[in-house]
């Protein structure tokens, strides 16, 4: 600090505050300020007949060593981390994941695989039901993180919302109230700097007293202040830390579970892992020759036919009463021979297929119609023995 001048009678005393050297640590700078304050606070003799602020060393040695009003601020930033609504907004996607995860699972077990024949092989069955286990195993670990988001909540979120409320709104508390003794304090110097000499004794005794008591409280408040300042300080470190370790314990937790989820899995991955490789195989034998298969029967269609266990099979119109007159309904119809069976399934184009339930009958007779008795071509009447 820059040595202070002693003021001659009748001439303002000046202290900079730009002759403050540096301070080693936060701690030396808080007390050297406290210490300030002390000193402040003494009672030093001035003249009679010169009673300016400028001659008061005492009044001056507070607004000019501590640059006015107090403003103390945290190494590294502003007063305490706000952290807990950055927490709450990196929480608040996790859930939205959790969620679209589930959705995922869901329609992975509600996928069925459809097989080519009656008989599915080992191979497929195990592919078929390998959606079922990807939707087990993946809600399994979305409940893990549904734990460890409601954990969050507790260990995280609310002690830094505790912490951010109870410590730092203190804080802020206290500069406020500093700052209202700082403008209170500076208007109580201004009035005393105006005071003129020619006053009486007794009035300007008075006035001393209204500014020793006036920087009294001052000092208080201002002590208090830092105070708070340096206590907010040495919490962060453990009340704001503590959180996030616990936090990241919590995570760590979650992705040990999904390893031992995946060591689990290992043996059914490893049985899929096979079958999708047999089926792959059968596959890429048995292409070449579904191919040389389809050529041929391109070449000679007729050489070629489907192997059914009806006589014929096919699509027909069936004309039907209605209400108000009749009307052509399309249906898949199969025959045999031997037993004379002719099934009919109504079948709609628009809802994608067969719909309604089969009708059997047992044909009697078949006459083809004229053509000069119905507008439409191709039709024949069917007579049922049981009709």
């Amino acid at each position: 600090m820059g040595p202070v001048r002693k003021a001659k009678p009748g001439s303002a005393q000046v202290v900079s505050s730009n002759n403050l050297i540096g301070f080693s640590s936060w701690r030396e700078s808080v007390t050297c300020k406290a210490v300030i304050l002390c000193i402040s606070a003494c009672k030093q003799p001035c003249c009679g007949r010169a009673r300016s602020l400028g001659q008061c060393r005492a009044s001056l040695l507070v607004p000019a060593l501590l640059g006015g009003p107090l403003g103390v601020t945290l190494p590294g930033g502003p007063v305490g981390p706000c952290a807990s609504s950055h927490a709450d907004v990196c929480i608040s996607p996790l859930t939205d994941l959790s969620s679209a995860k589930r959705k995922f699972a869901d329609s992975l077990n509600e996928f069925k695989f459809r097989c080519i024949g009656d008989a599915e092989t080992d191979d497929e069955i195990c592919i078929a039901k390998s959606l079922q286990e990807f939707a087990t195993v993946l809600r399994n670990l979305e409940d893990e993180r549904m734990r460890m988001i409601e954990n969050a909540s507790e260990v995280l979120i609310t002690p830094l919302e505790k912490f951010r409320k109870e410590q730092i709104g203190a804080a802020k508390d206290a500069k406020k109230k500093y700052d209202k003794e700082t403008e209170k304090y500076c208007g109580v110097l201004e009035k005393h700097l105006n005071l003129s000499s020619k006053k009486k004794e007794s009035q300007l005794q008075e006035a001393d007293s209204q500014v020793d008591l006036v920087r009294q409280h001052f000092y208080e408040v201002s002590l208090e202040y830092v105070f708070k300042v340096q206590e907010v300080q040495e919490r962060k470190m453990f009340e704001f830390v503590e959180p996030l370790l616990a936090f990241l314990q919590g995570l760590f937790t979650f992705y040990h579970h999904g390893y031992e989820l995946a060591k689990d899995f290992s043996d059914f991955k490893t049985e899929l892992t096979i079958s999708i490789q047999n089926t792959r195989n059968r596959f890429e034998g048995t292409r070449s020759e579904v191919e040389s298969l389809m050529k041929k029967m391109k070449e000679n269609p007729h050489e070629h036919k489907n192997i059914s266990p009806y006589t014929m099979e096919g699509y027909l119109y069936v004309q039907e009463k209605r209400h108000f007159g009749t009307s052509w309904v399309k249906h898949y119809c199969t025959y045999q021979r031997e037993s004379k069976r002719i099934t009919m399934v109504p079948f709609d184009q628009k809802s994608g297929g067969k719909g309604g339930e089969d009708e059997a009958v047992i044909l009697k007779s078949c006459t083809r119609r004229k053509t000069d008795s119905i507008e439409k071509r191709f039709c024949f009447d069917v007579e049922a023995v049981d009709r």
